[in-house]
């Protein structure tokens, strides 16, 4: 019994630890011809701050068995991030506009989805996902690190076209890329915004929503967070050199993320445990794209 329990903690820290290294030399891949700091290039610099961030916030996590500022500390840490990278690279040359503008979106999407999801469980007092996580100082250890490459990987693109010396460069491609973030925005902030209305409604508790943005989308708010992040890719593209352009996973990376571990996955399991006995549901899924939302009723 303790043996298992030991190498479970051992398993659990491996993984963080793999997490780290993967994300160290994606970031080493990603970092050409970014502009230096104390002879570190500013990428790196940016890859360490983010998991120190999520490893001091996980201290005093873990001693409270809270996961209360989990979701607050990831929105922070793309704001502290950004505004570092925004700060640091004025030091070498006068605030690019499109470095700005990159950043302001980052920046106002990080507010919108941090404060909505800390008042949320604020409501709800606790997130669900987290009941057994966080008696367990490893597994708790590696969800706040896999938190440090989620916001390290999806804000790789626009680290790296901030970063470059020549800044991010405003062109056609660059108002496609912030027209898709501003619809991607827009749907997630909508999306959630008719989910919490539905919530909000007594007679909705315990049911499953299937109006507005979520009966053309069984999630609707994922696809709208892909679409933003897709969209700040397209805005820095330009300024890509070499290997930079390895940093059109980050799109990719928010995908698989969201669809196949934190979000889709684990509701469409906990919708088909709930409501899977229901025609009404099953009706549902049928009709209803499970992420790309149909056009036409």
């Amino acid at each position: 019994m303790w043996m298992g329990g030991m190498m479970k903690h051992l398993t659990n820290l491996a993984i963080a630890a793999g997490v780290f290294i993967f994300t160290k030399l994606y970031a080493d891949a990603i970092s050409f011809n970014s502009i230096e700091l104390s002879g570190v290039n500013l990428v790196s610099h940016l890859l360490v701050m983010t998991f120190v961030i999520q490893w001091m916030a996980y201290i005093p996590a873990f001693l409270l068995r809270t996961e209360k500022f989990y979701d607050l500390t990831g929105s922070l840490t793309y704001i502290g991030t950004i505004l570092f990278a925004l700060y640091a690279t004025s030091s070498f040359q006068n605030l690019k506009l499109g470095n700005l503008i990159v950043g302001i979106a980052i920046i106002v999407w990080a507010i919108r989805l941090g404060s909505f999801l800390f008042m949320r469980i604020r409501k709800d007092k606790k997130d669900g996902r987290f009941d057994s996580i966080k008696t367990s100082f490893s597994q708790f250890f590696m969800t706040w690190t896999l938190q440090g490459m989620w916001v390290f990987i999806c804000s790789s693109a626009a680290f790296i076209a901030i970063a470059n010396p020549a800044g991010v460069v405003i062109n056609s491609v660059f108002i496609v890329g912030l027209v898709i973030f501003v619809f991607g925005f827009a749907v997630e902030v909508i999306a959630d915004n008719q989910k919490n209305a539905f919530r909000s409604i007594p007679e909705n508790k315990d049911q499953f929503i299937n109006e507005g943005l979520w009966a053309r989308s069984r999630h609707p708010n994922y696809f709208g967070e892909i679409s933003l992040w897709t969209g700040i890719t397209v805005m820095g593209i330009s300024t890509f050199e070499g290997m930079n352009y390895l940093a059109i996973f980050s799109p990719i990376f928010s995908y698989l993320l969201l669809v196949y571990v934190s979000g889709v996955r684990m509701l469409e399991y906990r919708g088909n445990k709930k409501w899977g006995h229901l025609d009404e549901y099953k009706n549902y899924k049928e009709n209803t794209p499970k992420l790309i939302p149909k056009i036409f009723s």
